[in-house]
């Protein structure tokens, strides 16, 4: 969807408050959203707001750095993996924190997967990846897909055409969170699928996932910063909020003051100017069924161009009213 360039003179820009971590050292959201402009000329200004803590898992750790170690995961037909799958930044890091800390240990070839496949979700996942210190590098696969379904139909092709030489294909290793969906493992490992062409996925978890104990007060602070009053009036036609993934979502709505005592949302507590965004239809299935609440817009693509097109199509259709 094209976006009117006509500038709005004088008007504030519509405050955008991305509850999730800043990445670094680029955030493509930053940068997508601060260069756009909405139907009505106005420019946005994301703003984040960090929801997630994140913790290494020590035991998982561990069991990776054998596995690396022992060069488990290579494309010896004795190995325990034939590769990797990431979906989560976090779980690159986790990674890239095992690496490292063994690096000045190991032989010049360390972490040894030079010759396997790594599958990853999407573009921040990938540059992720790319901090990863090897000669040569990763050979990562997967940038394109967008999302874990789409990844996993891709690796089903793609892998079995890296070992079409063995009747049956290696695991793969997912390295994963405590909270996490399990489409790719259950379509790596349909049952309805040829032997030769099924994958069985290990998932080992190497981090946790927590709420903030900061974050009911950021999302405050950061609300009472964007709601400018004149007059009694506010500047803002309208503020949104993008959410992630069910953490923090309670908080969330709390802050706003759309939940009662049960947990449940109120009925007209909207004020008509905070509109809520979701990366995609879990987070958006999890406000509903959970509280009862039906976000503004639900992404169709789980990214920054998703989420700007999302919101540029909803203040379209409130200026035409």
């Amino acid at each position: 969807m094209a976006l009117v360039d006509q500038a709005a003179e004088g008007e504030p820009p519509v405050p955008v408050l991305l509850l999730k971590t800043q990445s670094t050292p680029g955030d493509s959201y930053h940068d997508k959203l601060t260069a756009a402009r909405l139907p009505n000329g106005r420019r946005l200004t994301p703003i984040f707001v960090p929801v997630m803590l994140h913790k290494f898992d020590d035991d998982g750790l561990d069991a990776l750095r054998s596995l690396l170690r022992d060069q488990k995961i290579s494309n010896r037909p004795d190995a325990a993996f034939g590769g990797l799958i990431f979906t989560s930044q976090r779980a690159v890091e986790a990674f890239t924190h095992v690496v490292n800390s063994e690096k000045t240990m190991q032989a010049y070839e360390w972490p040894h997967l030079q010759d396997i496949p790594i599958y990853s979700v999407g573009p921040a996942t990938t540059r992720a990846l790319g901090a990863v210190s090897q000669d040569p590098p990763l050979k990562v696969f997967g940038e394109h897909t967008g999302n874990g379904e789409a990844l996993a139909h891709y690796i089903l092709d793609h892998y079995s055409a890296w070992y079409r030489e063995r009747p049956t294909n290696p695991p793969l290793l997912f390295l994963v969170g405590e909270q996490r969906r399990d489409v790719i493992p259950k379509t790596l490992m349909d049952p309805s699928l040829a032997a030769a062409r099924r994958i069985v996925v290990t998932e080992k978890v190497v981090y946790g996932t927590g709420v903030m104990e900061s974050f009911p007060v950021d999302f405050d602070k950061e609300l009472t910063a964007v709601t400018v009053m004149r007059h009694g009036t506010s500047l803002l036609p309208s503020r949104w909020v993008v959410v992630f993934s069910p953490t923090g979502c309670d908080s969330m709505l709390r802050g706003l003051g759309m939940l009662d005592e049960a947990g449940k949302a109120i009925p007209d507590s909207r004020d008509g100017k905070t509109f809520i965004a979701t990366i995609g239809p879990t987070t958006r299935d999890f406000l509903i069924g959970t509280f009862g609440f039906h976000p503004d817009v639900c992404a169709a693509k789980p990214s920054p161009e998703g989420i700007l097109e999302g919101i540029a199509e909803f203040e379209a259709q409130v200026v035409l009213k």
